[in-house]
């Protein structure tokens, strides 16, 4: 695990990801990008910025029709505003940010898993990159990435793969956030469905590609 982080970052460089203005964006961020691109997901968070619905409250006090047309961009946007509307509602009733960061990484697991629409890959997402808690986040990047390199099956389910991922690596929140960008950048760019081996830094041990 650690010799394809070596080679990830020696490919890409830091990745300084998640880009929010806020640790509350970033949650925002989490849910509308569940099947979509990252490109919508950022023209639909600068729809809720341009209508000033940047605050729990704020997307509260938004009738339905009009938050749904703001996360357009996103899709399902009409799925998305329900959801969004039940994480804030949660998020108000838990004493928002200021509360919050005071709970254990299990407690927040616990109960975000809880919040109707966030399942396990959302949830590690708030944790990792707005609680900044060394939880590993598993997505389909990774285990295309991570079957092809013959590290994973790649139909394992999601809790024995994070847990796996964990126990190889340091527990490191800052080594856990960067690894997951590099996946993603990489799962993006090189690691594809259609690979482009030839620019692979992982290619001398890659199966795939030998």
């Amino acid at each position: 695990m650690k010799t394809v982080y070596q080679g990830l970052l020696s490919l890409y460089g830091p990745q300084h990801w998640w880009p929010a203005d806020s640790a509350f964006e970033v949650m925002i961020g989490a849910i509308l990008t569940q099947n979509t691109a990252w490109s919508n997901v950022e023209c639909a968070i600068g729809n809720l910025k341009g209508h000033g619905l940047t605050t729990a409250r704020a997307i509260l006090d938004c009738d339905h029709p009009r938050l749904a047309e703001a996360l357009r961009p996103s899709g399902y946007f009409n799925i998305k505003a329900d959801r969004l509307r039940c994480f804030c509602l949660w998020f108000l009733s838990q004493g928002e940010m200021k509360a919050l960061r005071h709970w254990s990484t299990e407690q927040l697991r616990q109960a975000l898993l809880a919040v109707k629409g966030i399942g396990p890959e959302t949830a590690d997402d708030m944790l990792l990159y707005a609680f900044d808690r060394p939880v590993f986040v598993i997505d389909a990047y990774t285990r295309r990435l991570f079957s092809r390199l013959g590290l994973i099956e790649g139909g394992e389910p999601y809790e024995q793969l994070r847990l796996d991922f964990e126990a190889s690596l340091q527990k490191n929140a800052s080594l856990f956030n960067e690894y997951h960008a590099l996946i993603v950048r990489h799962g993006k760019e090189v690691c594809r469905p259609n690979p482009s081996c030839e620019r692979c830094s992982l290619l001398g041990f890659c199966p795939l590609g030998s």
